[in-house]
This record gives structure tokens, sequence and C-alpha cells, in this order.
């Protein structure tokens, strides 16, 4: 009875968070952990509607674009818009030279644009004895070579640390007529490891950022040289900030401060420029489109009132032919949505149409484990066995075969999940990722959650006085 006290009184406390996260639409932030997440219901495409954008190589149409630089400048793209929180995109190759993109929930297209097309060029550049204003277009060695100067060796990142002083913000406020100056660059962003956004003492958004071990050699030659100078940090060459050199930086890591004015989305846009760099392939916009969601809103309605029906059916069956079993498993079943719906927010995992056909497909799976567990409990009381007993054998005998037909339906799952993620078919893997976690929930509360409100209720009765509570 112990354990079956503790089995309910996590049934229970799963219960209670499952309807809450179901019911409730919020952002949690743990700093400690980094954790800062939207508890809301994501919508692909299909649903909600959004943006979709046909690029093709901007290159000489006789020129022949290879396909692996293609595919390069697929994955960057997925990667890009998948760091700014779009949630499922489509970016799939069409044809020998075009990439489309479908950015489901995403209204500003400018944006968008910017941020797949933009070219993440980052240098370290030596300012000499005088600050460049925040802002300022500059011209440097990687443009023109100058004669003279220390050859560049690779490399990456970032710019002030704790050693440096505060920097500007990072987006202009006043246009500034580019100088005819070349600055020397001291570093690029090629040995650039990690960056990432972050908040700082004072809640302030800036971009942490690490160099390899070759990155952080050269940086720090030049900041043991070059005490009191300024050294600023160039984007795509804009300057976004120029701090002056304290001391030595010699540990490979530090941070771009955004100033006041900006936010944390401008420093995960700037993350996530510098993490994924270059294209490949360099792109022009050939077609872009606002899909609106209005027949994504009658999608839904329609899911919702078939997935009513269709559960309102299945429980009606369940306590018919299985009587109070049937009621018990109902009330599995009912627990069985909650969790999958929350685990579904949690994650998130992105509903699209396929995905819901994929959730409504594990239902069934859930269903089927009770019919085999209850046909099995069925046999039992029939050979005279007890009804604690019969619970027990019609579990472990229905098992092995709850058991197989799961596995089996995960390992088709996987391979729908794999299929999709290496040919940007990403509807094939909503579907299989929604049926994966019907399916474990479904596990869950056939096997464990159904035992224990069967041993709870039915322990102390009879089978033999309320045989037809049973159905049989």
């Amino acid at each position: 009875m112990r354990n079956r006290n503790l089995w309910l009184a996590l049934i229970g406390v799963l219960a209670v968070l499952a309807v809450g996260v179901d019911f409730t639409e919020t952002r949690i932030e743990i700093p400690i952990l980094g954790i800062r997440r939207e508890i809301r219901t994501v919508l692909g495409l299909d649903l909600q509607g959004g943006i979709q954008i046909l690029l093709e190589a901007d290159v000489p149409p006789n020129q022949p674009v290879d396909r692996g630089n293609l595919e390069d400048t697929r994955r960057i793209i997925e990667n890009r818009v998948n760091a700014l929180g779009v949630s499922e995109p489509v970016v799939q190759i069409a044809g020998t030279r075009r990439i489309v993109v479908e950015l489901p929930g995403v209204t500003n297209l400018e944006q968008a644009v910017n941020t797949i097309k933009q070219t993440g060029l980052l240098e370290f550049v030596d300012a000499g004895a005088t600050p460049l204003p925040e802002g300022t277009t500059i011209r440097t060695t990687l443009d023109v070579p100058i004669t003279g100067t220390a050859p560049l060796t690779a490399t990456p990142a970032l710019t002030p640390t704790p050693a440096l002083t505060e920097t500007a913000p990072l987006i202009p406020t006043t246009p500034v007529t580019p100088t005819e100056r070349v600055y020397r660059t001291i570093m690029t962003g090629r040995n650039l490891r990690s960056a990432r956004p972050e908040l700082g003492q004072f809640r302030q958004p800036q971009v942490a950022f690490t160099l390899d071990p070759e990155g952080t050699r050269i940086f720090a030659e030049y900041t043991r040289q070059n005490v009191g100078r300024y050294l600023c940090i160039v984007l795509d060459k804009k300057v976004v900030s120029c701090p002056v050199i304290r001391s030595p930086i010699t540990q490979g890591s530090g941070v771009i401060e955004m100033g006041q004015g900006s936010t944390l989305a401008d420093a995960e846009a700037l993350a996530v420029t510098l993490r994924y760099g270059a294209l490949p392939v360099p792109l022009k916009i050939v077609d872009t489109r606002n899909i609106g969601p209005t027949l994504g809103r009658e999608s839904i309605h329609r899911s919702v009132v078939a997935g009513i029906i269709g559960f309102a059916t299945v429980a009606l069956f369940m306590i018919l032919y299985y009587r109070l079993p049937g009621v018990l498993a109902v009330l599995a079943l009912s627990l069985y949505a909650a969790l999958v719906f929350a685990v579904f927010k949690l994650l998130p995992v992105t509903l699209t149409l396929p995905g819901i056909a994929g959730f409504v497909l594990s239902i069934g799976m859930a269903v089927d484990a009770n019919i085999l567990i209850f046909e099995r409990l069925k046999e039992e009381l029939r050979a005279g066995r007890g009804l604690a007993a019969a619970i027990d054998y019609g579990f472990e005998r229905a098992w092995p075969s709850i058991r197989d037909s799961n596995i089996s339906t995960l390992i088709t799952c996987a391979i729908l999940y794999i299929f999709g993620l290496n040919f940007g078919a990403s509807m094939v893997r909503g579907f299989a990722l929604t049926l994966a976690i019907g399916v474990a929930a479904s596990l869950f509360t056939g096997i464990w959650v159904t035992r224990a409100f069967l041993h709870t209720l039915l322990d102390r009765l009879s089978a033999e006085a309320h045989a037809r509570w049973f159905g049989i």
C-alpha cells in the first residue's frame, strides 16, 4: 500500500502540473540555469500563417552551383532561424539553385531576410590612439592590402572582456560618412569558438564569446603590446564598439556589451550571425509572400471537433464493453491527453496538421494497450483467479505484446524523423515527433497509471459478486 500510495501521489502531482501547463500561457526565467522560455502552444505555418521566402543563388545563370555548398547554405539558414526562435521552419532545396524558407508566426519580413542573408564578418581592428564612433563605416586591410603590415593569421571573435571599458549601443542612431583611412585588421571571426547572448552584471544585454587556441594566442600577443590603445570590434565594416585596452587579455574570452537601448533580442541576433558566419552561396530574393492564418484557424477548429468526437466515441466504447475497468481507463486516457499536450508546450513541439494527426494516432495506441490488458484480465477472472491476482497476471501477460508494438512504432518514428531531418521534410518530422511523444506517454498511463487505479479501487471487490462490473 505504501508503494501504491506513492504512485497515486505521483500521478496526482503530474495531473495537477499537466493541467496547469495546458491552461497557462506565460514566460519562465531561471537565470541560474540559463532558462528563458515561453510556455505557449506553438503552431506551424499551416495553422498560424507566416512568411515564405524563395531564395536563389546569386551567380551567373551559366555557372553551376555546387550541391554541397547549397546544402551547407540550407543548414546555415535553418540554424539561424532556429536560433532566433522560429519554431520548426521549413528550409529545403528546390531544384539545383533555389532554397525555399517558410517561417511560421513571423510577420517582420525585413528582419527575416536580414537574418538569413547577413554575412557576419567580424574583425578586430587597430584604431590606434583615437576611438572610432559606434556605427562608423570603415575600410580594413581585408579589403585593401597594405604593404608593411604584419601578416594576418586567422581569427575570430568578439570583444571586450572585463578588462575593457563599456561600449556604446550596437544600433547606430545616425549615419556616418565612411572614412578613407584603411585600418589594420588584427583578427577576424574565423577562430571564434562560441558566441551566446546573456545579461551582464547590470542586466544589460551582451554577447559572450570564446576563442580557439590560435585566436587566444593572437589576441593575447596584441593586447600585451598595445595597452592604452583602442581596439575596435567591427561587424560587416561597421564599428560595433571601440574599447580601450587597459591590460593584456590572455584568457581567450570576453563579451560584446550592447549598451543602453539594446535588447536581448539584439544580442541574440548578433550571436546568431557570429556563430554561423557567411553563407557559402550568395543568395538573392526571388519571391516573398505572407501566408494568412485563415485556413489554419478552420483546420484547428475541425481538428478539435474531430478529436472530441473521436475521444468521446472511444470512451463510450471502453465504458460499455469493459464496464468499471473501462471507466478507469478513460480516466487514465484523460491524464494521457493532458500530459502529452503539456509536453508539447514545454519542449515546445510545433503543432502542424500532420503533428495533430500523430497525436490523435497515439491516442489509439494508448487505447490499444488498455484493450490488451483488459482482455487478459477477463481471461484470468474466467479462470477463477482472485481480482488482485487477475490484475497482476493480466498486466504481465499483456506486457510483451504492448512492448513489442510500441517499440516497433518508435522505430518507425525514428526513421521518419531522420528522413525529415535529412531531406528537409519538417512536416514529416512533426508527425514523427508527436507520435513518439504520444507512444511514450501511453506506455506510462496505460501500464502504471491504469494499474494503480485498478488496484486502488478493485482489490477489495469480489469479481464473482460483481461480474457485470467487469463485462463477464
